[in-house]
């Protein structure tokens, strides 16, 4: 063989050598530097994160940044909601302007870009006092909207780094705006946007201001199908520039002797009753329960069939099938005579008011 060819093939195997060995290197420098990767754990488990919510949502694959994958775990699929309008009793005038307001708007943006009158709105509040189902009617404002539901909470906001808060506020945003349509609830919003004072700290008031100014900036854009949605029981406390862009307020009052009714079937359309039961008297008997009053009150009605059929079985009495009787009247108007119930009213300009017993 002649020598040259021997010195090309030498010089062959060596760079191959050389080529592999090179790369064996990088891959072990890649792996180490890998390994020692302080954010590896964190990055990681964020990319899974981002697939179970995706999965969750029914939606592609989102690209968030670190601050909004806090924010991502407190995003609810609409379709999980099991609260719709039917769910919630009484107040039909309400519920019939909240879905020509509110649910059309977000259902069919397309009858909503001619003009700027009837665009989307930005901004809606729900007032009343407690238990009155504030909360239940911002879960079906979503069911019926199929928007997916961002629940704004205040600790998911604060950090002990400096700027992180304002970060963190601008991405419930953000992401709303990749997740559109999307509403932004907040419940209790007089803890996050009460009126500003010379007491807050520095923190706060940055927060607050920060929350304004991207509220403000979603108006500029007519197709983005973003609202944020509040629940108080203190209006009074709003500052005022929150209650300017709250561009619709709804009282949720405590419901008269119809809506009473009403939400008394609703919370006993899958239990048993007996037929003759007249829900329109323990309605008239409920006069200032509000809607979590009236479920407390079928609670504990429901308690003294059991407890009836539990005397009947210590005393031998009962049959081979063990089944309480339905809910009966008197059931109804047993827990009603026996019980004192103290509520609460609230003066939408004063705060709490007054405090009466029935």
């Amino acid at each position: 063989m002649a020598p040259g060819r021997r010195t090309d093939r030498s010089f062959l195997q060596e760079l191959v050598i050389y080529a592999a060995s090179t790369a064996f290197s990088c891959l072990v420098l890649f792996a180490g530097l890998k390994q020692l990767n302080p954010s590896r754990d964190s990055s990681k488990k964020s990319f899974e994160n981002k697939n179970a919510i995706s999965k969750r949502l029914g939606r592609p694959f989102i690209h968030t940044d670190p601050y909004e994958d806090v924010i991502v775990g407190d995003v609810v699929n609409p379709d999980h909601i099991d609260v719709e309008f039917e769910s919630v009793g009484g107040f039909d005038r309400i519920k019939e302007a909240l879905y020509e307001l509110v649910i059309l708007p977000l259902r069919r943006p397309e009858l909503f870009t001619y003009g700027k009158l009837l665009g989307p709105q930005k901004g809606v509040l729900l007032y009343g006092p407690p238990g009155t189902g504030k909360t239940m009617l911002a879960k079906a404002i979503a069911k019926e909207s199929g928007a997916v539901f961002i629940n704004v909470r205040v600790s998911n906001l604060m950090s002990k780094w400096f700027g992180d808060p304002q970060k963190l506020v601008n991405a419930v945003f953000s992401l709303a705006y990749k997740l559109q349509p999307a509403i932004i609830f907040v419940d209790e919003v007089d803890g996050l946007l009460g009126k500003r004072r010379a007491t807050d700290q520095d923190t706060m008031s940055i927060m607050k201001t920060e929350f304004m100014t991207l509220w403000d900036g979603f108006t500029t854009d007519q197709n983005a199908r973003v609202m944020v949605l509040g629940a108080t029981n203190r209006p009074a406390e709003l500052d005022e520039a929150i209650l300017r862009r709250f561009s619709r307020v709804f009282e949720i009052g405590r419901p008269d002797c119809d809506d009473r009714e009403k939400i008394l079937k609703v919370i006993l359309k899958n239990e048993k009753v007996e037929d003759t039961i007249d829900l329109y008297h323990i309605a008239r008997l409920c006069e200032g329960y509000t809607g979590s009053d009236l479920l407390e009150l079928c609670k504990q009605a429901a308690y003294i069939p059991l407890r009836d059929f539990l005397n009947e079985e210590k005393a031998d009495k009962t049959g081979q099938e063990p089944r309480p009787r339905p809910l009966s009247q008197l059931d109804f108007e047993k827990v009603l005579a026996s019980s004192v119930k103290t509520s609460i009213d609230v003066d939408k300009h004063n705060g709490y008011s007054s405090c009466s017993s029935t």
